[in-house]
C-alpha cells in the first residue's frame, strides 16, 4: 500500500475540522475535535481484546432502501474477504485495504498473531420504520439486537428520511457494543454494532464528502461516486472506516488515540485521506474511471468500484493508502 505521512500535527487538525468526519462508539463534538492539543497523539493499545476469528456481518435495514443500493452495500461487505478472489476483482482490491488491518494483530502478539475473517450473514430488511423515523441510540441498539450476537458485528443503515440522535451535527455514523439480549449456553455475550445512516438529503457536504461538496473548507467540485449514488457511496466509506474502529477497539479498551470519549481509531485517524498528494479539502489522487468519470481507490467483487479511507499504520504513524 502507498503511504501518506502527517508531516505535522496542523494538518491533522485542519483534516480534522474541514473533513467533518465522525467515526467512534458516541458522538463527539467539532469543537472537541478542532480544539486538540499541538502535542503529537499516540496511537495506543489499551490492553483489551480486539475481534478475532470469522465473524459474520449482519446487516440491519431500516427505511426504504432500492434493491440495487443494498447490493451495493452487500457488495462491499463480500469484497473484503481475500477468498472472494481480489485478483479476480482487480487490484488495488477491497481485501487489500482490508488487510491493512492485520498490523494491529501483529502488534498485539507479533509470535502468534491472532486474524480476523468477515463474511456477509444476515440481511433484515424493516421497510415499514417500525419504531418511527426518529430514533435514538437505544433505539438502534434495539434494531441491532435483531442480528446474530455471537462472533458478529451487527450493522444498523438507517434511510434517508430516518433521523438519528446526534446525525449530522456530530456524527456520520458510530460504533459500540451491547449484551446479548438471550443467553447462548447459558452466557450473555457481549456483541459489537455499528449505525451509519444516509445522508443524501440530511447532509451529504459532511457525511458524504467528497461527492458532495462540504459545507465548510475549500469549495472544490464533488467527485463522481464510483456506484452513481452519492448517499450509499458516502455510507460505504463511512461503514469501511467504522468496520476498522470496531475490530481493532470493539469494547472501547483496543486501539485509539487520544481520550476515550472521543478516540480516533484505524481510519478516523486519518480524516479526508484517501490517497497520496491529499490535503484539507482535496481527497487524494485518485483512480477515475474513464467511462463513467468516477473516483475510487478500489476494486469490489460484481466489478464494483468503492472509495475506502485511509489505514493509519501504527508501525510507522503514516496513513496508507491504496493509491
Amino acid at each position: 500500500m502507498a503511504s501518506f505521512t502527517n508531516s505535522n500535527q496542523i494538518f491533522l487538525k485542519l483534516a480534522l475540522f474541514i473533513s467533518l468526519i465522525h467515526f467512534s462508539s458516541a458522538s463527539r463534538s467539532l469543537l472537541a475535535e478542532s480544539e486538540q492539543t499541538s502535542q503529537p497523539l499516540l496511537f495506543q493499545y489499551h490492553n483489551g481484546p480486539l475481534l478475532t476469528g470469522k465473524i459474520s456481518i449482519n446487516l440491519v435495514w431500516y427505511g426504504k432502501f432500492k434493491p440495487s443500493q443494498r447490493a451495493i452495500v452487500s457488495d462491499f461487505i463480500t469484497s473484503l474477504s481475500s477468498s472472494s478472489n481480489p485478483t479476480a476483482a482487480g487490484q488495488p482490491s477491497v481485501a487489500t485495504w482490508w488487510k491493512a488491518i492485520e498490523k494491529y494483530y501483529h502488534l498485539v502478539n507479533s509470535k502468534k498473531p491472532s486474524s480476523i475473517s468477515l463474511y456477509l450473514g444476515s440481511q433484515i430488511v424493516d421497510d415499514k420504520y417500525s419504531i418511527g423515523k426518529s430514533l435514538t441510540n437505544q433505539h438502534i441498539v434495539k434494531l441491532a439486537s435483531k442480528g446474530g450476537e455471537k462472533n458478529a458485528i451487527n450493522v444498523v443503515l438507517t434511510s434517508a428520511d430516518v433521523t438519528v440522535d446526534g446525525f449530522c451535527s456530530s456524527a456520520c455514523g458510530r460504533h459500540g457494543s451491547s449484551r446479548s439480549t438471550a443467553s447462548i449456553r447459558g452466557n450473555r455475550y457481549k456483541f459489537a454494532y455499528i449505525w451509519v445512516g444516509n445522508s443524501e438529503t440530511q447532509c451529504p457536504g459532511q457525511c458524504a464528502w467528497p461527492f458532495h461538496q462540504p459545507i465548510y473548507g475549500p469549495q472544490t467540485q464533488p467527485l463522481v461516486a464510483p456506484n452513481n449514488d452519492v448517499g450509499l457511496d458516502g455510507m460505504v466509506i463511512n461503514l469501511a472506516s467504522l468496520l476498522a474502529g470496531t475490530v481493532t477497539n470493539p469494547f472501547g479498551n483496543g486501539y485509539y488515540q487520544g481520550p476515550k470519549e472521543a478516540p480516533l481509531e484505524a481510519a478516523s485517524a486519518c480524516p479526508g485521506v484517501y490517497a497520496k498528494g491529499a490535503y484539507p479539502g482535496y481527497a487524494g489522487d485518485l483512480l477515475v474511471d474513464s467511462t463513467t468519470g468516477a473516483s475510487y481507490n478500489a476494486h469490489g467483487s460484481s466489478g464494483r468500484k468503492y472509495l475506502l479511507p485511509a489505514i493509519f499504520d501504527p508501525s510507522t504513524s503514516t496513513c496508507s493508502t491504496l493509491v
